[in-house]
C-alpha cells in the first residue's frame, strides 16, 4: 500500500510491523561496506524516514550507488529502530530508481548560505529551512481563511489591475500594449490608444475596491498579490508581496484594533498548532525562543496609545537617538522597538498627523490627526496598518484637493459616501511581513517562493 510520511507520523503503531510503499526523494545516502541508510522525504512531512538497506538484497551494489536528490519508490517494513536519533525507520525490501539525479545536483547534504539558495529558488524547498518556511506559508494562508470564513467574512477577490492609486504614492508598475520603441521614437504617448483607453497599473492595494463590497456584505477581506514599484533594497521590501485587507461596515477605530488583536493571535496560535516540527526547528536554528517569543504575543494584552503620547515617551526618555522623534512626523525603527519594550508587549499607536497619512483616513475632530492605527510587535516593528475611513462626502472631497488628487476620477469611491454610506474601518497585514514574524527568517526574499525585487525577475 502506498501511503505517505505524515500518515506514518501520525500514528507509528499502526504501521509498525507492515509492509509500506513510499513515494519520494533522496536527502541524504551514507553508505558502509555491508549495509547503507538514506534520509527519505515525500514531502508530505518535515522529518524525513529513514531508509536502512543492507547486503542481503540483490540489488545492493545498485541500491548503494543511488545519488542525492533521486526519486524512488521504495518498498519496505516499517520497523521500530535501534537507534536513539528515530522511533522508526523503514527496512528496504525493494526499490525502484524513478528519476536518477547527476553529481553536479546543487542541493548536496551540506550547509548552503541563502544568498546561494535564492540563486536556486527553484530547489530550494528541498532544503531543511525552506520546506519548513514555505509550509508555514501554506499554513498560516489557511489559518488566516479559517479566521475569517468562520466568523462571516465574504473573500472578495481585488483586480489586479486598476486605474487608481490607492496610497497616492505614484509608485506603480504600468500596464500597457503600446510600442514603447514607437513611443520612444515619436516622444507622444496616445493613452485613448492604449488597451483599456487610458493609464493604468498593478495594484499596490485593494482596499478601496474592498470597500465597495464591504457596503454590500458587511464584512470582507481580500487576500492577494499586490504590487510596489519601489526602488528599495532592503530585507522588508519587495515589488511583488501578498496583503491581507479586511473592511468592515459599522466599525469604527476601537472596533478594529479588537479585529486586528484577535485575528493576529489567532493566526500565531493556529501556525504554533499546526506547524510544531516547523515551529520547534525555527526555534531551535533560526531564532532562538521564537515559540517563547509568539506564546507570549498570543497572553499578550495589546497597549492602546496614542501618536502624541508616544512621541512624548520617546521625548523623555534617556536614550540617544539615531533619528530624533518628533510631533507630526512618523516614527523610526528604533522608536518602535523602544516603544514596544517600554510597554514589554504589542503596542497599538493611534491617531497620527494628517501629514503623513493616506487620503482615506477618517479626519478627527483637532482637524490635525487621523484615526490611523499602527500595531508595532517586539521583535518586528509595524505589522499592521489600519484606520477608520472617511466617510463624509465633503471632506473627503477637500482632501483629495489638498494632496492634488482628481475626485472626478475616483468618483465611484467617493459615491460610497452618498449612496447609503456608513463608518467603516480596515486594516492591512503584510503576508510576507507576518512570515518573518512567525519564522525569525528575516528577509523578504527567503519567505516568498520566488522574490521580484529592483533588478531581479528570475524564474
Amino acid at each position: 500500500m502506498i501511503v505517505d510520511v505524515r500518515d506514518i507520523y501520525k500514528d507509528v503503531s499502526k504501521y509498525i510491523d507492515k509492509e509500506v510503499v513510499l513515494q519520494g526523494w533522496v536527502r541524504n545516502h551514507r553508505r558502509q561496506k555491508e549495509f547503507g541508510f538514506i534520509d527519505f522525504s515525500d514531502g508530505t512531512a518535515f522529518k524525513n524516514i529513514q531508509l536502512v538497506y543492507d547486503n542481503s538484497l540483490k540489488d545492493f551494489e545498485s541500491i548503494a550507488k543511488i545519488k542525492v536528490g533521486s526519486s524512488l519508490e521504495v518498498r519496505g517494513m516499517v520497523i521500530k529502530s535501534e537507534g536513539s536519533l528515530q522511533e522508526f525507520e523503514v527496512k528496504v525490501l525493494n526499490i525502484k530508481l524513478l528519476g536518477d539525479c547527476p553529481d553536479e545536483y546543487p542541493i548536496q547534504p551540506k550547509r548552503h548560505t541563502r544568498e546561494f539558495l535564492r540563486e536556486q529558488a527553484y530547489l530550494r524547498p528541498r532544503t531543511n529551512l525552506f520546506n519548513a518556511v514555505f509550509r508555514v506559508r501554506s499554513i498560516a494562508a489557511m489559518a488566516i481563511h479559517t479566521y475569517f470564513q468562520e466568523r462571516g467574512y465574504v473573500y472578495f477577490h481585488a483586480p489586479l489591475i486598476t486605474a487608481s492609486d490607492c496610497e497616492g504614492a505614484g509608485q506603480m508598475f504600468q500596464v500597457t500594449t503600446l510600442d514603447l520603441d514607437r513611443v520612444a521614437k515619436s516622444g507622444n504617448v496616445d493613452y485613448s490608444k492604449d488597451f483599456f483607453g487610458k493609464t493604468t497599473a498593478l495594484t499596490v492595494s485593494g482596499q478601496l475596491e474592498a470597500e465597495t463590497f464591504a457596503m454590500a456584505y458587511k464584512k470582507v477581506y481580500t487576500f492577494g498579490p499586490t504590487f510596489r514599484a519601489e526602488n528599495s533594497n532592503t530585507k522588508t521590501h519587495a515589488s511583488e508581496f501578498w496583503m491581507i485587507e479586511p473592511e468592515i461596515a459599522f466599525c469604527d477605530l476601537n472596533g478594529v484594533m479588537d479585529i486586528e488583536e484577535d485575528m493576529l493571535k489567532y493566526i500565531v496560535k493556529y501556525v504554533l498548532e499546526h506547524a510544531k516540527d516547523e515551529m520547534e526547528f525555527f526555534s531551535k536554528y533560526v531564532e532562538k525562543g521564537l515559540i517563547e517569543k509568539l506564546t507570549k504575543l498570543i497572553n499578550s494584552k495589546f497597549t492602546r496609545i496614542s501618536h502624541h503620547d508616544v512621541i512624548k515617551i520617546l521625548k523623555e526618555a534617556k536614550v540617544k537617538w539615531e533619528f530624533e522623534p518628533e510631533y507630526g512626523e512618523d516614527i523610526a525603527r528604533e522608536h518602535e522597538k523602544y516603544i514596544t519594550e517600554y510597554f514589554d508587549g504589542p503596542v497599538f499607536i493611534t491617531d497620527w498627523p494628517k501629514d503623513i497619512k493616506a487620503f482615506y483616513m477618517k479626519l478627527n475632530p483637532d482637524n490635525e490627526t487621523v484615526a490611523a492605527v499602527d500595531l508595532e510587535v517586539p521583535g518586528a516593528g509595524e505589522l499592521i496598518g489600519g484606520s477608520e475611513r472617511e466617510a463624509d462626502y465633503d471632506k473627503l472631497i477637500k482632501r483629495m484637493k489638498e494632496l492634488n488628487m482628481d475626485p472626478a476620477s475616483m468618483e465611484w469611491y467617493l459615491n460610497l459616501r452618498k449612496f447609503g454610506g456608513c463608518y467603516h474601518s480596515g486594516f492591512g497585514l503584510g503576508f510576507e511581513r507576518l512570515l518573518i514574524y512567525l519564522t525569525g527568517v528575516e528577509n523578504i526574499r527567503d519567505v516568498i517562493p520566488y522574490p521580484r525585487t529592483p533588478g531581479n525577475c528570475d524564474f
